[in-house]
């Protein structure tokens, strides 16, 4: 599968979307469509299409936005400092849709890496577990675990 920022993924965001992903916006504590989701999957780039984060890697950070230790695939996930805000800050983007996604910060769980990919939902699309084979990323199947 081949993972590209195009001109019609683009056009095709919604204005959240755009404002997020191409602006480097943040979306509202608590207000983003995958916060609260639980269900088995993976969070792929809502540009592209290229796998970012597992649900077995999704945790309750209390943050107000989707939270995962790790990428399900690293070389998709480029770190980037960001000194905005008067703070510096650690940057998310997707590899191959140049998505902004969020940031990255030292204060997870210790136990599980010891990160927090704090992540906006309108970076996202979330394919379930039972879908992902019929999206063509059956690859990833053997890292989502069941709930």
């Amino acid at each position: 599968m081949t993972y590209q920022k195009t001109q019609d993924a683009v056009a095709r965001l919604t204005p959240e979307q755009y404002r997020v992903t191409q602006e480097n916006g943040t979306e509202r504590p608590f207000t983003g469509e995958y916060n609260d989701t639980k269900e088995p999957g993976i969070y792929v780039d809502i540009v592209s299409g290229e796998p970012l984060f597992a649900s077995s890697d999704k945790f309750e950070s209390g943050c107000g936005w989707p939270s995962f230790t790790k990428p399900i695939e690293p070389a998709h996930v480029t770190e980037l400092r960001d000194d905005s805000l008067g703070m510096v800050r650690t940057e998310v983007r997707s590899a191959h849709g140049d998505s902004h996604l969020g940031h990255v910060f030292p204060d997870g769980p210790q136990d599980r890496g010891g990160l927090r990919y704090c992540i906006n939902s309108a970076s996202l699309r979330f394919i379930p577990r039972d879908e992902m084979e019929a999206e063509g990323y059956g690859d990833y199947l053997d890292q989502v675990e069941d709930v």
